[in-house]
């Protein structure tokens, strides 16, 4: 009976935080990367990064990041897990990155703008040429 107790507590306390999100935030749109000598390239035509201010979670064999058109010819790329908890980031609320676990927000570059994560997200170059962003590791 008691263990019985202890379990209930136990899973009542993984039920929330008091740093979880009190909204979802909208999910990322997810796009492939292509992973190849040391870089990771990402077709953007008929993507999701098609319009400026555009933003999606890029899944390949090298990592996920988030990458965020903020120009016609340019964009930003940080990684996708998160400084706090290493949560991998899928959602965004307007211009900031939302980790799904606690809350913490981003902006496009990765600077932290409300935690509880304290440390920046790693930023990586990017190129644009013939409709595919190039992600320099």
């Amino acid at each position: 009976m008691a263990s019985c107790a202890t379990l209930a507590t136990f899973f009542s306390a993984c039920g929330g935080s008091p740093t979880s999100p009190s909204a979802p935030a909208a999910t990322l749109p997810v796009l492939p990367g292509q992973f190849a000598s040391s870089r990771v390239q990402v077709t953007v035509a008929g993507s999701a990064l098609d319009n400026v201010g555009a933003a999606a979670l890029v899944e390949s064999v090298a990592g996920v990041f988030l990458l965020a058109r903020t120009s016609a010819i340019a964009f930003t790329a940080v990684d996708a897990i998160c400084s706090h908890e290493s949560c991998t980031i899928t959602g965004s609320d307007g211009s900031a990155y939302v980790c799904p676990c606690h809350g913490s927000r981003y902006s496009r570059s990765g600077q932290v703008l409300a935690g509880p994560a304290k440390a920046s997200l790693r930023q990586f170059g990017t190129t644009f040429a013939d409709g595919v962003v190039t992600i320099a590791l």
